[in-house]
């Protein structure tokens, strides 16, 4: 634990160097926020949704990319120190070969962000013949579910991960199955982490908990690859949320969201311990569900359930402050991920 520690305030103190560098390189390529009130207006009468807009307007200008500092250092100081741990004597221990372990993680980790990254070229810089918000849903949508397959199919060929740990009722083989399950669940918390990540701080924090909570069980199951990862993918994203708490200097954008969100799911399912992704991010999965229920009812019934989805959404116009959702928000996603990683240990 004192390696892991200390691995984390190292991967602190260089993202802390480097992120108000990088919040001006941002501003200088131009990568930021634009002021999208005047085209929603253009483009969508629903009144909630404009007042919504109307309450972030002044935030135009604020960079965005973030996660693409995040997923740079934590990629960089991996490549750099766990081959440094092995050669002074630091024993890797891991319940899958090695190589394939970190294959998975971090062509989970690199390609969702590649995708996301890709989405907010599009979104800031205008590109013709693309949506106004980035790469068009339905082509998105369908790039995630591609890459989901491609990684649950490694999880099940590459480490013959097929079964899924249920507390107090035990384990279950879900045989070939586990391949379109497991792509449902990285699918599934890539858009949670994706539509949570709307207010200042919201999604950073309670990423934060849960990262904690899958430290711990990482620990207590020995596995150095993903423990060592975790450790320094926390210290930079402490780092990155003092610049990204209300107001933010800078945001995620969706290099970050996709990467995140794919990369909590994947965690989760090499530890074995999918119940517990889902009890520890279920503040990421009822927003990311209201969104749902919200798109499911327009769809379905041609009514809307609420007044505007997600869910942080409707309390800032029902006049909620936005640092009160965040630090309240806060506070239930550290009790569920105690309450996961109680499950977890069980």
């Amino acid at each position: 634990m004192v390696l892991y520690l200390g691995l984390l305030i190292f991967s602190f103190v260089i993202s802390s160097i480097a992120v108000v560098p990088f919040i001006n390189l941002l501003y200088s390529l131009k990568f930021r926020r634009r002021n999208q009130l005047k085209i929603i207006q253009k483009t969508e009468t629903y009144k909630p949704f404009i007042r919504w807009h109307k309450l972030h307007n002044w935030k135009s200008g604020t960079p965005v990319g973030g996660g693409l500092l995040v997923i740079g250092v934590v990629t960089l100081l991996y490549l750099l120190l766990f081959p440094l741990m092995s050669k002074l004597g630091v024993y890797i221990s891991t319940s899958y070969p090695i190589v394939q372990e970190l294959q998975i993680l971090f062509f989970t980790f690199l390609s969702f962000g590649a995708l996301g990254l890709y989405d907010d070229v599009i979104k800031f810089f205008g590109i013709p013949k693309q949506g106004i918000f980035g790469i068009r849903t339905r082509t998105k949508f369908i790039i995630q579910w591609l890459l989901a397959i491609i990684i649950a199919v490694m999880l099940y060929q590459n480490l013959h991960i097929q079964i899924v740990n249920i507390p107090l009722f035990g384990v279950v083989n879900l045989g070939l199955w586990y391949i379109p399950f497991a792509a449902f669940v990285i699918v599934t918390f890539v858009n949670a982490f994706n539509i949570t990540d709307g207010l200042d701080g919201l999604s950073c924090g309670l990423f934060l908990f849960a990262l904690g909570a899958f430290w711990v069980i990482a620990g207590s199951s020995l596995d150095t690859v993903l423990s060592t990862f975790i450790a320094l993918f926390i210290g930079s994203m402490m780092a990155f949320l003092y610049f990204n708490v209300f107001p933010a200097r800078v945001w995620l954008g969706d290099v970050g969201a996709l990467s995140f969100g794919a990369t909590l799911a994947v965690i989760g399912l090499l530890l074995g311990k999918v119940v517990a992704v889902f009890v520890v991010s279920g503040i990421f999965l009822v927003d990311g569900g209201s969104s749902l229920i919200q798109i499911l009812s327009w769809r379905i019934f041609n009514r809307r359930v609420f007044e505007i989805a997600p869910l942080h959404h409707l309390l800032e116009i029902r006049g909620w402050e936005e640092p009160k959702i965040v630090m309240r928000a806060w506070l239930a996603g550290l009790m569920l991920a105690i309450f996961g990683l109680w499950l977890a240990l069980l």
